[in-house]
């Protein structure tokens, strides 16, 4: 299995050092170099994460004959990537930072404006054509311009994974998927952003995918996770699987470079996008594998980009504690009261959106409480400032899942779900749907976990402005195997 990597590759460079004093000849701080550290970035970074992994790597580039181009190459053929690198008119690109305390105090850019790289040779162009998956990592800097390249990745037959910039081309159609963050999104879509960001990460999906005419476009959103845009109005919106308050710089690449290698052993497009998700998450956290690719950090984000933050998931604080209410709650049963019941309910969507917040539903049986709905329940409340869960009566149960169930009264199931530290409130619903409740509860977002290709819920909540999202199952867990094993023991 070869990975080829397309792409603008720059010579990172972090100077530390420390600050004691001003200079006396100007208002400038003076610092003290103590170290140096150098390594591949824009597409080279994606190059040697892949390589990190034990892949092989082949990058196409395009590098000057100067110093920083004969470094490059040194890096990058040391980390075990073969480099197929165009002519590079003028300077290879640098990005120097200046750094003290874990601060940057200032980053110098040398190379000069983007220049078109030169020909590609016939074995670049027999590279691509016989891929096992292409990434193309656009730095705006040219080489996903360039018309012969642009041409063998659309002839190819191996998924394409285009990570966009800005400044650069559209990717060429019928890519496999896309992934520009919240900032790019918006701005390549023309999108002003009204409304909640996760329906303007939605509205921008599904506008690029028709434009690009792309198989997929997710967007990223750094500590909100990504939405996944495809053929269904209903995104997917896959959470972080935690949080970090580590550099985000290069986790944009961390993502698009574990979506393409997943795409590469066959994985679903939603497949790719969990296992990004996870990489991204991990990248930041520095429990990926690859801390010593990272350096000292700041070495992955685009130049003139809209920042460091959202390149890829997995950013930021301590979650979204201190949102709503029952934001970062730690709850056991029985120690307080629960909100449960159609008052609670309604008296908490009422507060919350009194104050602008985003009110987040669900609905289910939650028979026998187990992980997959823990990670369904944990990730709906990560989308907004508070989670109300609906929950089906005993005889809604059943009449949908037949005599003998549900083995758990509504009342117990009821305290079970208020008691966790993800749910804010329950409702207890009699009817076939959660249609009637929903009018009057009136949720912004509407969550289900599952395979679904589009939520029969989805209709009642656009009344209203609302919107429906998918989000991850785990594959395997089940109130209903869970029984059938019990039964067979």
């Amino acid at each position: 299995m070869r990975i080829v990597i397309v792409g603008d590759t720059l010579l990172d460079r972090d100077v530390h050092g420390t600050v004691t004093r001003i200079a006396p000849d100007a208002p400038a701080p003076v610092l003290d170099e103590e170290t140096v550290h150098e390594r591949p970035g824009g597409a080279g970074l994606a190059a040697l994460l892949a390589a990190a992994h034990g892949h092989e790597v082949a990058l196409v580039t395009a590098i000057a004959t100067d110093a920083a181009g004969a470094r490059l190459n040194e890096l990058l053929t040391a980390a075990g990537v073969e480099v197929y690198a165009l002519p590079l008119p003028g300077a290879t690109p640098e990005k120097i930072r200046l750094r003290a305390a874990g601060q940057v105090l200032l980053r110098l850019d040398r190379g000069g404006p983007p220049q078109p790289p030169g020909e590609a040779p016939a074995a670049v162009l027999e590279l691509l054509r016989d891929a096992t998956a292409i990434l193309v990592s656009d730095y705006g800097r040219g080489v996903a311009r360039h018309p012969e390249l642009r041409a063998a990745i659309e002839a190819s037959k191996a998924p394409v994974v285009w990570d966009p910039h800005p400044n650069g081309p559209s990717p060429v159609p019928n890519v496999r998927l896309v992934t520009p963050n919240e900032g790019e999104a918006r701005r390549l879509s023309g999108d002003a952003g009204h409304g909640s960001g996760l329906s303007t990460a939605q509205r921008a999906g599904h506008t690029l995918r028709q434009r690009w005419q792309a198989g997929a476009v997710v967007v990223t959103r750094g500590a909100e996770g990504a939405v996944l845009c495809q053929g269904s109005p209903t995104p997917l919106v896959v959470p972080v699987p935690e949080t970090s308050g580590g550099d985000t710089c290069g986790a944009g690449d961390a993502f698009a470079t574990a979506a393409a290698v997943a795409l590469a052993n066959g994985a679903l497009v939603s497949e790719a996008v969990a296992a990004a998700v996870d990489a991204a998450s991990r990248y930041v956290a520095g429990t990926g594998g690859i801390a010593e690719l990272k350096g000292q950090n700041g070495h992955g984000a685009h130049a003139g980009g809209p920042g460091a933050n959202g390149r890829g998931p997995g950013a930021a604080g301590p979650g979204r504690a201190g949102r709503g209410p029952g934001a970062g709650r730690q709850r056991t049963v029985g120690d307080g009261p629960e909100r449960i019941g159609a008052d609670e309910a309604g008296r908490l969507a009422a507060e919350v959106h009194a104050r602008g917040g985003t009110v987040v539903a669900t609905g289910g049986c939650f028979d026998l409480l187990h992980t997959g709905h823990l990670a369904t329940l944990r990730a709906a409340r990560a989308l907004g400032d508070c989670l109300i869960v609906c929950l089906n009566s005993d005889d809604s149960v059943r009449r949908l899942k037949g005599e003998g169930r549900p083995l758990t009264h509504q009342d117990d199931r009821s305290r079970l779900l208020a008691a966790l530290d993800c749910v804010d409130a329950v409702v207890v619903f009699d009817e076939p749907t959660p249609e009637p409740v929903l009018t009057w509860l009136r949720p912004d977002v509407w969550v289900k976990g599952g395979d679904y290709d589009t939520l029969p819920e989805t209709e009642v909540v656009q009344r209203w402005g609302g919107q429906t999202v998918i989000v991850p199952y785990l594959d395997g867990r089940s109130t209903t195997k869970t029984i059938a094993e019990a039964r067979r023991r």
